[in-house]
């Protein structure tokens, strides 16, 4: 398939092909810019391919151009096709393929208000990021914004869409929440009691992370990378440490590979138990929490016991695992099938509650036509009927050595995402004891003294889904990371999920749809 795709686009586009590379599983078309909008369409209709990632590169200095990448995944040979086109510094604009691919929304916005590249055509033009008080004209992506700067406050207004009739009223909730939650803002529009419209705003704690990757040292890089999304710690150091790895030519030895199986899927198992409880409270089944979180406390100090983290961290390190956990077996594999089987009593008794069954099922429905669109990914896109699984569509670490289930659901209600969760909960159990019996022997690490110039993508399947980087090195130093946390795809899809539900419904299907803050603001 990823011959007759690249055969096709150079038939049927060969004028507008610039340069052709190949790296890694990654090929790169530099194409025209003005010949991108019909490429995108092309390859996302056509070859029915999803546009993953969009991202800019700063190239002024090399070339005197701003890069724009657009990225599709070919799933069946682990591949990926990058369009490129160069926009000029001094005339930021392109064409804009919003109104032809949905999923395209935020990153063109995001790259209006990182790097002033002016998507031409866009349906929605408003900031993303850089709130109404940041001033015009500064752009904190682009190489000559110094990473100390402090710009000085403006007068601003952000314009909230609008839904006027009769007996329509707004309802604004947060930024400001009652609980420990992050900030973000949620505007509905309601008629009487059911949703017509809702908004979303977020960024309000944006940290700069990506400019932070620029302005520190590689060693220190991978710490950074686990603070990004804290309960995802173990699968953004993965496939940050993958990309490097890939950069440097490096192959890590298979009981790192192993090891690093092992963590994702602790990490899985406990930010799964932590949302079906988070579902179970939402809809007062307090029995169910409280069940649920026991048995995710039981996972975290198993964590910690075995890794010195209960979050996992620390393990990661460029070239493998930081530390052995072989002496450990017999430990994860008696706590794991106790926690296995009483999670199967809970989840009994779960789907055995009728007054429970009422409240999720048929609630918070994400159609499969709409999760493909807006490139919904994680259990939320598979309980929507979107079979994608980066561990087995772009395999890495130890996946290719075992047997597991992809589960997939239609309904694409917040019955289902529980179901995919708790389905995937058992798969998890199985992966872990398939590689803990089958671990290798020898080094756990392999020494990566230098990191040359190149660039490569890791990636892996978080709890919340596909999490991709994309790395730049040069001089040993990290030149653009972009970091596409699962959340940044999934929060626009909560817009949809909502309508023609009710508000006291909204705190289950946003509990449904786990979605990170901190990993969308980063």
């Amino acid at each position: 398939m990823k011959t007759e795709i690249i055969d096709t686009i150079k038939k049927d586009f060969q004028e507008n092909i610039l340069e052709e590379s190949i790296s890694y599983n990654e090929i790169y078309l530099t194409v025209k810019k003005e010949s991108i909008v019909k490429l995108c369409d092309r390859i996302y209709y056509h070859f029915d391919l999803p546009l993953v990632s969009i991202f800019a590169t700063d190239e002024r200095n090399i070339n005197g151009f701003f890069k724009i990448h657009y990225v599709f995944s070919i799933d069946k040979n682990d591949a990926f096709i990058i369009l490129r086109i160069n926009v000029d510094g001094k005339n930021p604009g392109y064409p804009s393929i919003t109104y032809k691919i949905a999923a395209a929304n935020w990153y063109e916005r995001e790259m209006q208000d990182m790097f002033g590249l002016v998507p031409q055509g866009h349906p929605d033009p408003r900031r993303l990021m850089n709130f109404e008080d940041w001033p015009d004209g500064v752009h904190p992506l682009r190489k000559d914004f110094d990473i100390r700067t402090k710009p000085p406050r403006v007068n601003g207004e952000y314009i909230y869409r609008h839904v006027d009739g009769e007996g329509v009223y707004e309802i604004p909730v947060g930024p400001v929440h009652a609980g420990v939650i992050e900030p973000g803002h949620f505007r509905f529009s309601v008629a009487g009691e059911p949703i017509i419209n809702l908004e979303i705003r977020h960024f309000y704690t944006h940290k700069g992370v990506e400019k932070l990757f620029e302005n520190i040292s590689i060693d220190k890089a991978v710490f950074l990378s686990e603070r990004i999304s804290g309960d995802n710690s173990v699968a953004h150091a993965v496939a940050f440490c993958q990309a490097m790895e890939k950069i440097a030519g490096v192959n890590v030895p298979p009981r790192a590979r192993f090891i690093r199986t092992i963590l994702l899927e602790l990490e899985r198992i406990y930010n799964h138990l932590g949302d079906i409880a988070g579902i179970a409270t939402d809809v007062a089944f307090a029995f169910g929490a409280a069940h649920a979180n026991k048995l995710k406390e039981e996972v975290l100090q198993l964590n910690e016991r075995v890794t010195g983290s209960r979050m996992l961290r620390g393990m990661n390190a460029i070239g493998g695992v930081r530390r052995d956990i072989g002496d450990k077996k017999d430990e994860i594999l008696q706590k794991l099938s106790i926690i296995q089987r009483d999670f199967r009593k809970l989840m009994e008794n779960f789907t055995s509650t009728p007054s429970l069954m009422d409240r999720i099922e048929t609630t918070g429905r994400i159609y499969p036509d709409t999760a493909k669109g807006l490139h919904v990914v994680g259990p939320s896109g598979r309980a929507s009927g979107l079979d994608r699984d980066t561990r087995r569509d772009h395999p890495y670490a130890a996946y290719p050595e075992f047997n597991f289930k992809v589960p997939v659901l239609k309904a694409g209600d917040v019955l289902s995402r529980t179901i995919v969760r708790a389905d995937e909960i058992c798969e998890s159990v199985a992966l872990i004891e398939q590689a803990l019996w089958a671990l290798p022997e020898r080094e756990t690490r392999v020494n990566v003294e230098k990191i040359p110039d190149g660039h490569a993508f890791g990636y892996t399947e978080s709890p919340r889904g596909e999490t991709i980087y994309w790395v730049r090195t040069i001089g040993n130093r990290i030149d653009r990371c972009k970091v596409r946390d699962p959340s940044f795809c999934n929060w626009l899809a909560i817009e949809y999920a909502v309508l023609d539900n009710i508000v006291p419904d909204f705190p289950i299907i946003n509990k449904s749809l786990s979605l990170s803050y901190s990993g969308n603001d980063m």
